[in-house]
């Protein structure tokens, strides 16, 4: 079997190429800017070109069709229009990652199912990937373009810890406030609930979508079965680091409110997205990749992750910003409460 990847070195796409590259035998494909040649495995082929060029991404394709395409940085419906003119008749599927944000916020039901209405009114993001599922399943309806769209939740990897609420360099920030005992900004009152995917994980529902033909005009969310408060996840965080943990909770509102000016979208990442508790039904997944299963608990992810990250220097990005932009938000809520 024969994939190529659009994209294929990011947090999601890296653990399903080693997958089928060392444990499943495909013939893989990466075409990418190469930009972190570093972690593509070995035998896996690359074709070193910028997709937004179309005509130069025609041209390095020329002739070649595949089983499997997976478009991994496909954010706007014209690129996911150009990803059909490039591969109608080239290949047996294609997979668009879209996204869990997608679903209504809130959604009627916090268990959400694939048939969960899609509307997100807070976050752009989740719009234009909406927007992009529409174009492919009329694709599908009207020619048989044989698409099959994936939504994950938060999915992380060694490199990553997840988090609620940080700032524009990502983590690091939060867990360096962690371990000097500074208090940490959680959302909410903290017990809306919220599902966090080891990368590994997601590979398996993943790949076993690859080449199926039961996924074909389908979308399927892939995410694991561990369902967790955000106090439970920055807790587990906490005891990783061997910490205790100094936990300030804040609404999202205003959250929102006070991070705009920085730059901060909260009102799209919290209030679109994770302040809603939700509770992922996965049995259609099932059904399709019975193999789907949690093989890595948020404990042991986030251990792998802290390990990684506190021995890699690189991955140490402080955010002085973010960081004082907590101790400003701390710091006028706890004035206010001098005149209540």
């Amino acid at each position: 079997m024969k994939a190529l990847f659009i994209g294929g070195t990011g947090t999601i796409s890296t653990a399903i190429v080693k997958r089928l590259a060392t444990e499943l035998g495909w013939e893989v494909w990466l075409l990418n800017r190469g930009s972190r040649s570093d972690v593509v495995p070995e035998g896996v082929h690359q074709i070193i070109c910028d997709i937004s060029d179309e005509a130069a991404a025609a041209k390095a394709l020329e002739g070649m069709e595949f089983d499997t395409v997976s478009e991994f940085i496909g954010f706007t419906v014209d690129q996911v229009e150009r990803d059909y003119r490039l591969f109608k008749g080239k290949t047996k599927q294609y997979i668009y990652i879209s996204s869990a944000s997608a679903y209504n916020k809130p959604a009627a039901n916090y268990v959400i199912t694939e048939g969960t209405t899609l509307a997100n009114p807070h976050w752009e993001y989740s719009r234009n990937k909406i927007e992009c599922e529409e174009f492919l399943m009329k694709k599908y309806r009207e020619e048989g373009f044989p698409v099959t769209i994936v939504r994950p939740s938060h999915t992380y990897d060694e490199r990553n810890v997840p988090l609620g609420v940080h700032g524009k360099k990502g983590f690091y920030q939060v867990i360096k406030r962690m371990m000097e005992g500074k208090p940490v900004i959680i959302q909410g009152d903290g017990t809306s609930l919220w599902t966090v995917t080891f990368n590994k994980d997601f590979a398996i529902g993943y790949t076993g979508l690859m080449g199926n033909r039961h996924a074909i005009g389908e979308a399927f969310q892939i995410t694991g079965d561990e369902t967790l408060t955000w106090n439970q996840i920055y807790q587990t965080i906490a005891d990783a680091l061997g910490v205790e943990l100094n936990a300030y909770h804040v609404s999202s509102d205003y959250l929102s409110a006070v991070g705009d000016k920085y730059g901060f979208d909260f009102e799209g990442s919290l209030t679109g997205d994770k302040s809603v508790s939700v509770v992922f039904d996965n049995s259609k997944l099932k059904r399709v990749v019975p193999d789907m299963r949690t093989t890595v608990r948020f404990d042991q992810g986030v251990r792998i992750a802290l390990d990684y990250v506190l021995s890699h220097p690189e991955c140490q990005v402080e955010d002085e910003e973010f960081d004082l932009w907590c101790e400003r938000v701390i710091s006028a809520l706890e004035e206010s409460k001098r005149y209540i």
